[in-house]
């Protein structure tokens, strides 16, 4: 049974789950999908193309799926997806794709926290978190398992690897890799994540082989080109290796320096 307050606006159109609660002046439109165990809060905006996963909370006064602000968006028909398990607190704000991509994307198990931004054809992976104020501007790939430190605005087009973290009030303006701890003005590589990756199950022998795989690629003495054949040939089919070989090689903006 669903529990919608007697002052929201909810479209007869828009596909609602079980057991969902709406709280007071919220509106839903009508190209809205809303799965199971959903709770929704006061002053929240759900616009045309929101595909919202099960058990997914929405804090007051959050806008999901809103017109992207990008001058060249035509109205066309497009998406943004929240998945399963996420939490969306208050005052956040998830612009749908345009017609590059026609979708935007946060996953499964995210916290996104207040006032955070995600912008046009952004796609955040599971399980990653971005605290207050994050702003990611449009096109922004973010993999699994990553933490983003409040206050910390990255630029468009950027991607950021697999369990990196990066610290609060800082400005991404190139690829951060994955594992890695990044900071500083400029932003630069800080080390391994290694509290995180103990955290989630990765072995001593497993951080000093990335440690190893690192010294290479943030090496003063050959360049990336010469750090990823050397990587190739001391760690072949390693999938440890693969991943940070994967990154650098879709990397189109240049990765941070040490």
């Amino acid at each position: 049974m669903n529990t919608i307050h007697e002052t929201a606006i909810v479209s007869p159109k828009a596909q609602l789950g079980n057991n969902i609660s709406i709280g007071p002046y919220t509106i839903v439109e009508e190209d809205v999908i809303i799965g199971n165990d959903c709770i929704i809060g006061p002053h929240v905006a759900i616009y045309n193309g929101a595909r919202i996963g099960n058990n997914v909370k929405i804090y007051q006064g959050a806008s999901v799926a809103n017109h992207p602000q990008d001058l060249k968006f035509a109205g066309e028909v497009s998406l943004f997806e929240v998945g399963d398990n996420t939490v969306i607190r208050e005052f956040a704000t998830l612009h749908r794709g345009t017609v590059e991509s026609k979708t935007s994307k946060v996953g499964k198990n995210c916290l996104l926290m207040a006032y955070t931004h995600v912008a046009h054809d952004c796609i955040v992976g599971d399980n990653c978190i971005l605290a207050n104020c994050v702003q990611l501007g449009g096109h922004v790939e973010i993999e699994d398992w990553v933490i983003v430190g409040g206050a910390t605005v990255v630029h468009q087009f950027e991607k950021i690897g697999k369990h990196a973290m990066i610290g609060g009030g800082f400005r991404v303006t190139s690829d951060v890799p994955p594992f890695i701890l990044a900071a500083g003005e400029p932003l630069s590589y800080n080390g391994l994540n290694t509290i995180g990756l103990r955290r989630r199950g990765f072995s001593n022998e497993e951080i000093m082989k990335l440690k190893e795989i690192y010294s290479y690629v943030f090496s003063s003495e050959i360049n990336l080109s010469q750090a990823k054949e050397k990587i190739a040939e001391k760690f072949p089919q390693d999938p440890l290796a693969e991943s940070v070989l994967e990154f650098l090689n879709k990397s189109s903006r240049g990765i941070i320096k040490k």
